[in-house]
């Protein structure tokens, strides 16, 4: 559901039908922030390309550490959809109660030191890109970063921030029926 119309699977036909297919033998259901997309399958098609190379193709960062960026993000830009939903596979990959509180709430006190640096950079940049500079670079450097890790945390910072604007600029609701269910 959204503030704009959309097509519902049972209706979706040619390039769209092919689409939410697909999806749904990857992840099991499409998603509400796909669906919003329905009246454009061409644009569909690219951001689904785009996020499943960002959040599970093989490379720097591990799927814990992308799903807590996208959480970092989304709590910065106030978005319960993809809070909900990605704290909902962040659980899978994380089990302390602690490290998922202090993700959403205070990532700078998180033990791991990678996180630690990492999710304040995604922060910043969400909250305050303008006052980004080299140091920020630098401290993901400090805590053993390489180049290639850098680049793939400031990619899914700026993907969720897209997203985030998607999802809270066309109303796309979040519910527990549509937060369960995906294949992690």
């Amino acid at each position: 559901m959204s503030w704009i119309d959309e097509i519902p699977d049972a209706e979706a036909q040619g390039p769209l039908r092919q689409i939410y297919d697909a999806v749904k033998a990857q992840r099991g259901k499409v998603s509400r922030i796909l669906s919003v997309h329905s009246l454009d399958p061409p644009a569909l098609q690219l951001h689904l390309d785009l996020y499943m190379h960002l959040m599970f193709s093989r490379g720097p960062l591990s799927r814990c550490e992308r799903e807590a960026i996208a959480v970092t993000v989304s709590v910065a830009n106030g978005c319960a959809y993809c809070v909900a939903h990605h704290m909902e596979t962040l659980q899978h990959f994380e089990k302390d109660a602690d490290v998922l509180r202090k993700v959403r709430e205070a990532p700078e006190q998180l033990a791991n030191p990678r996180l630690r640096a990492m999710l304040p950079y995604a922060r910043k940049l969400t909250v305050a890109p303008s006052t980004m500079d080299e140091t920020e670079v630098g401290a993901l450097r400090a805590a053993g970063l390489a180049d290639a890790d850098v680049l793939r945390i400031n990619l899914i910072t700026a993907y969720f921030n897209f997203v985030n604007r998607i999802a809270l600029g066309l109303g796309v609701q979040v519910d527990a029926q549509e937060v369960s269910g995906y294949k992690t």
